[in-house]
């Protein structure tokens, strides 16, 4: 009876140990690491939220549906900042601040004391690397806190690496942050990957050897067809729309897009295509490759920025043919980026994210022919109105010097003596845009307090106004109507179309789940330094997202 026993007991311990040595044979590769290897952020450029779920039956299962399906999705993020913009939505999105504390207020301002039109990225200090143009002279220099890139590099005496890419220099500088490896932008004078010599001398020779294959190149040589049969895109509006603009050397704006005849503008032309998405992705692969990222103990940050699809919406608007195949064609890149990380850094050894800057308005005419308020706003025209009023009736010439980012910048000379003819025209001018059928609420920025407004827009003001860099008065139009422009679209907007953003989180120590509670945009780099046990950039503001770690 003992030996029977004991033979039994043996065997329950040969059949726990095979079960045991069968559960990690399966899940070897999928163990994660305590830290990742390697964090990848991926920004979509003017994505909104509904396309991760608008498209998603035509989607294949390794790309979006593949990150809603194993990651976790914060279903309900929203941007608390005005304007949203590219420059302003990367800057958030990594620093977890908002305009108020890093000071990109824009992709452009007009600054305080030189009066001068100010780009996000301009540094006339630098010069290109890679580059003899205007299109290399740019660092973070404007940035007044610093990133998650940062602090990573902080937190191990600058042993990790990072980097930033994106066809737009303000997507791969900013997020990047000011001690970066390299930060990465497309020329499209030369159709070349530079940077400028904040970060280097030279490029290093594997980027050169890149940019001699002339992959640019060979890619405008390769007609925009619908990925699906013209048929398929029942979500989108007609593909002939008057209302739909063209990309650089092209004068039509229907399928197909005929790009191997653009000769003067083909490089431009790049960023408006699907191709733009195809050369970034492969391009930061080879960042990945070639600088051993994830190689060592130390976590290693590639901030990547799809710019296309910014492009696209932009010229031809969010319910366009072109924008629908546009996200097709990314959702296969996304799941060649994910194989590729699973091949490269094993599977739950990355950290995987993507989100974007902002949203898009539908194009005004669409709307109106739907019977929905919506129309164009000429700010120009409206700057020549008010500044030919105030004029005519006080004999002050040029009370408003610039309108940018919705935003009314007043002469600084009627800021003398006391500021009491600023106050004064400010009143007037508030009175001859509330005249505007378009506008919805307008407010002193530095007065919020004394203004009647609804709580959110008391809050946006709070968040964005940057002395020395922000306007005078924040003008908010109605929905969907926006600045310019006789074709296309824009954003900018509080509304939720551009500001309702995808955050989806993958790979390393992810569960798999959703949650529909709000969150916000600066959320996002306090949550990655609570995951990468590193301090918070040192202007966050925004909270962790608590249920990501449960």
């Amino acid at each position: 009876m003992k030996n029977s026993r004991l033979v039994l007991l043996f065997s329950l311990l040969f059949i726990c140990s095979l079960s045991f040595a069968q559960k990690n044979k399966n899940t070897k590769n999928a163990t994660p690491a305590s830290k990742p290897k390697l964090v990848v952020g991926v920004v979509v450029d003017q994505m909104r939220w509904d396309f991760l779920y608008r498209y998603k039956s035509q989607y294949g299962k390794g790309g979006f549906n593949r990150l809603l399906g194993e990651g976790y999705s914060c279903e309900n993020t929203m941007i608390t900042h005005l304007p949203t913009y590219t420059a302003v939505g990367h800057t958030g999105v990594y620093t977890g601040a908002f305009p108020s504390i890093h000071g990109i207020v824009g992709n452009n301002w007009r600054d305080g004391k030189t009066g001068k039109r100010m780009y996000c990225t301009e540094d006339s200090t630098v010069s290109g690397v890679g580059s003899n143009n205007e299109s290399g002279k740019m660092s973070p220099k404007n940035l007044q806190v610093n990133t998650i890139a940062d602090e990573l590099k902080l937190s191990n005496g600058f042993r990790s690496k990072t980097f930033g890419v994106s066809l737009k220099d303000r997507g791969a500088i900013l997020p990047a942050g000011h001690s970066a490896d390299a930060a990465y932008w497309y020329d499209d004078k030369t159709g070349n990957w530079i940077s400028s010599t904040f970060y280097m001398e030279q490029l290093p020779e594997w980027v050169n050897r890149y940019n001699e294959k002339r992959l640019p190149d060979e890619w405008m040589k390769k007609d925009w067809e619908t990925i699906l049969p013209s048929n398929q895109y029942m979500q989108s509006s007609l593909d002939d729309a008057g209302y739909e603009g063209s990309m650089p050397g092209e004068k039509s704006h229907v399928f197909p897009h005929q790009l191997h005849n653009i000769t003067e503008k083909k490089y431009a032309a790049l960023r408006f295509t699907p191709h733009g998405n195809t050369l970034t992705l492969d391009f930061a692969r080879q960042v990945i490759s070639n600088e051993n990222l994830g190689k060592d103990e130390f976590t290693d940050l590639l901030a990547v920025s799809l710019s296309s699809p910014d492009y696209a919406g932009h010229t031809f608007g969010p319910n366009s043919v072109e924008v629908q195949d546009m996200y097709l064609r990314l959702d296969l890149e996304i799941s060649r980026m994910l194989n590729f990380l699973d091949s490269t850094m094993g599977v739950g050894q990355y950290l995987f994210f993507l989100t974007a800057d902002h949203g898009v308005s539908q194009v005004p005419e669409y709307l109106t022919a739907h019977k929905i308020p919506a129309g164009r706003v000429d700010v120009d025209a409206l700057q020549k109105e008010i500044n030919d009023t105030i004029n005519n009736r006080y004999k002050i010439q040029d009370a408003i010097v610039e309108i940018e980012n919705n935003q009314l910048y007043l002469n600084p000379s009627l800021k003398q003596d006391g500021g009491m003819n600023a106050f004064f025209i400010i009143q007037e001018v508030i009175k001859l845009l509330y005249e505007k059928p378009y506008v919805q609420h307008v407010a002193d920025v530095q007065h919020i307090s004394s203004f009647t407004l609804p709580p959110l827009f008391a809050k946006l003001m709070s968040n964005s106004y940057y002395p020395g860099r922000s306007g005078d008065l924040q003008m908010f139009l109605k929905p969907h109507f926006i600045e310019g422009g006789k074709t296309g679209t824009t954003h900018g907007a509080w509304n939720p179309y551009d500001s309702h953003i995808p955050l989806v989180w993958f790979g390393s120590s992810i569960k798999s789940g959703k949650t529909y509670r709000q969150t916000q945009m600066a959320d996002i780099a306090p949550t990655l330094a609570l995951m990468l046990q590193i301090q918070m950039p040192n202007g966050a503001m925004g909270t962790v997202i608590e249920e990501l770690l449960k």
